[in-house]
């Protein structure tokens, strides 16, 4: 059996939703942005309220679980009725847990998830102990042993420990998946490149991948059209800045509108699977461990490995929490069956 190892947050995460919340939408000539909004000064009353466990590194471990993989998951936590809450979450998951972090000294990871109407999210997080992960708390012997490792964003001082795990992992033959976080991106393309040159497939979403190459897309105009074009010219653009390695795969998502990779031979474009979406949390971490996950089950299939991710990240969505939905492979695979019509595009 496959044998992976993911490494990112875990947080206690609360969901509020409330019937007064508005989405403002600015747009200027070069970009367009939406807020969520409201009332100030006053008292709202809440709608629906929920808590669950998430967090990049429990979301993928999940998920990786869930698919058949041999999954081991690192993460930190504090001692504290959070983490209790999450080390309970996961008797009913097949995750080895031998490896995480637990610290009397530090807080666990807590997020305020506003929901909207729309079913998309606005996310308040308090990092805690997700931010201090430091080098020599990592089990390096224990990655040399997994075939490939899954790195989900890490945040604050955390970020530190990424370089030297990706350079661990490459000098012991492993595959490495990549979901950049904000914190690497802030640090500039230099830092960024360190990672880069030693990772197999590398996920972003389009925000991000704007910040890792500082190329805007741009809006169609009066004389030129960007969007009847299968893959936008700056997508392009970004997927090319991106790789820096011929055996690399570069991924954007782009909400609902889809996803696009660039494998070096061809660009690929995949929808959305049609879904009802109740909630967007845990649809990115879906998304993208599904789609690592698949690679090693289609023979590195890249069209079809974007569509196991879509239907996998649309499962999700229509679920509140942010691993309530996730499918196996088989699952997946019905799906597919069922939905003949649906399939990727490719040029």
């Amino acid at each position: 059996m496959t044998k992976i190892i993911t490494i990112g947050s875990a947080t206690m995460d609360v969901f509020v939703e409330c019937d007064d919340a508005n989405i403002v939408s600015v747009c200027t000539k070069d970009h367009s942005k939406d807020f969520m909004s409201y009332p100030y000064g006053s008292k709202i009353d809440i709608s629906t309220f929920s808590s669950k466990v998430g967090g990049g590194g429990i979301n993928t471990a999940c998920n990786f679980a869930n698919l058949g993989f041999d999954t081991s998951a690192i993460f930190k936590i504090g001692e504290d009725i959070y983490s209790e809450g999450i080390l309970d979450f996961f008797k009913k998951h097949k995750v080895n847990l031998k490896h995480i972090i637990q610290k009397k000294d530090t807080s666990t990871g807590f997020s305020i998830i506003l929901v909207s109407f729309q079913g998309d999210r606005t996310v308040l997080a308090h990092r805690g102990a997700n931010a201090e992960i430091r080098k020599e708390e990592i089990d390096f012997d224990t990655i040399k042993d997994a075939d490939f490792i899954y790195v989900a964003p890490l945040n604050g001082n955390s970020n530190a420990v990424i370089e030297p795990l990706v350079d661990y992992a490459h000098k012991h033959d492993l595959a490495i998946c990549f979901n950049a976080g904000t914190t690497s991106l802030k640090k500039g393309r230099k830092h960024l490149d360190k990672i880069l040159k030693y990772a197999h497939v590398v996920v972003m979403n389009k925000e991000e991948a704007i910040m890792a190459t500082n190329i805007q897309v741009r809006p169609d105009t009066k004389t030129e059209k960007f969007s009847k074009e299968l893959v936008h010219p700056d997508i392009k653009e970004m997927l090319r800045t991106m790789k820096v390695q011929e055996y690399q795969v570069i991924v954007i998502t782009d909400g609902n509108k889809g996803a696009y990779a660039w494998d070096g031979k061809k660009y690929y474009f995949c929808p959305t699977f049609p879904s009802d979406v109740v909630s967007t949390l845990g649809a990115g971490d879906a998304f993208a461990s599904t789609f690592c996950g698949a690679l090693n089950r289609t023979d590195l299939n890249v069209g079809l490995s974007l569509m196991y991710g879509s239907v996998n990240s649309a499962s999700v969505v229509s679920e509140f929490g942010a691993t309530d939905g996730l499918l196996t492979f088989e699952e997946i695979e019905k799906k597919l069956k069922d939905n003949p019509d649906y399939t990727y595009l490719e040029c």
